[in-house]
């Protein structure tokens, strides 16, 4: 089994396993020689992948994802966080506009004047609108459809063996192994990852902690067994990683890092070339830890 275990985030529906460890692979090998880490080999990395989960079956002439609209945002859970996105990208973006008290009331007009104003955001400005809103939908079915999240969950756990040191996610990939991780710590034995590395992860965020699976009580249960060392990275410009210090949450051992990735803040490759990224996963291979 791999020793690193690589969980990608939201909307690589289109990708799968190889092509995202094409990215993952080089870029991970930067940070960990940076931190003068050992450079794992290709078969000791694996991509733990679940976003064909949610592709939609092929049509004739169909191609892509569908043709949202504003209209197709949903109220509830899909309207509240992206008027959190759109609230966080006007605080660290001045060409966003920042909502009103009038525009947040989550009305029609509010998600269109959101959806309008995230994609003049450097963050999101490379988005097409309706994958934009594709993304919203992923995160909403991943946290209230049990069989679709268990599929998801159950992509990590497959990955994860006798071998496993270090489990990397990024984005929603980070509710994906979390909520693998944590049954997987309460069985008899356990598990063998020492390191969890979450990037850019979403965790925090009030209406996706309320949801996870465990369910919090009152705190987020611990990943893994108590000498497993959890860092969590981000930048201060990731709108998706709203809550940037997780300790509140799930307890003070978390170990938390901000580092700086320009104008994409969110991009799993950045977060990976960087140096405390790969000091974290080196701690996991690391024959000593």
């Amino acid at each position: 089994m791999a020793r690193i275990v690589a969980v990608h985030g939201v909307g690589k529906q289109l990708l799968g396993e190889q092509s995202l460890l094409k990215e993952w692979r080089p870029a991970l090998q930067d940070g960990l020689s940076r931190a003068d880490g050992p450079v794992p080999a290709d078969d000791e990395v694996a991509m733990a992948f679940y976003g064909d989960l949610f592709r939609p079956p092929g049509e004739t002439l169909a191609v892509g994802d569908p043709l949202f609209t504003a209209a197709d945002v949903d109220t509830g859970l899909e309207t509240d966080l992206l008027m959190a996105w759109w609230q966080a990208a006007a605080e660290v973006d001045p060409q966003v506009v920042p909502p009103d008290e009038e525009t947040l009331a989550r009305t029609p007009r509010s998600v269109q004047a959101a959806l309008r104003a995230l994609q003049t955001s450097r963050f999101f400005a490379d988005l097409a609108l309706r994958a934009l809103v594709f993304d919203l939908k992923q995160v909403r079915r991943y946290l209230t459809d049990p069989q679709l999240r268990q599929a998801a969950r159950d992509r990590v756990t497959a990955l994860i063996g006798p071998d496993t040191r270090v489990v990397v996610a990024h984005s929603l990939g980070s509710v994906v192994a979390y909520e693998a991780l944590c049954p997987l710590a309460a069985q008899e034995g356990g598990h063998g990852v020492r390191a969890l590395v979450t990037l850019g992860s979403p965790l925090g965020i009030r209406m996706i902690f309320d949801r996870l699976d465990p369910a919090p009580d009152p705190q987020g249960c611990w990943p893994g067994p108590e000498g497993l060392a959890w860092t969590n990275v981000v930048d201060h410009g990731d709108v998706v990683a709203l809550v940037k210090d997780l300790r509140p949450l799930f307890g003070d051992r978390i170990s938390g890092h901000v580092v700086h990735n320009g104008s994409r803040a969110h991009e799993a490759t950045r977060y990976l070339t960087d140096a405390l990224t790969g000091a974290a996963i080196r701690g996991g291979l690391d024959e000593q830890s």
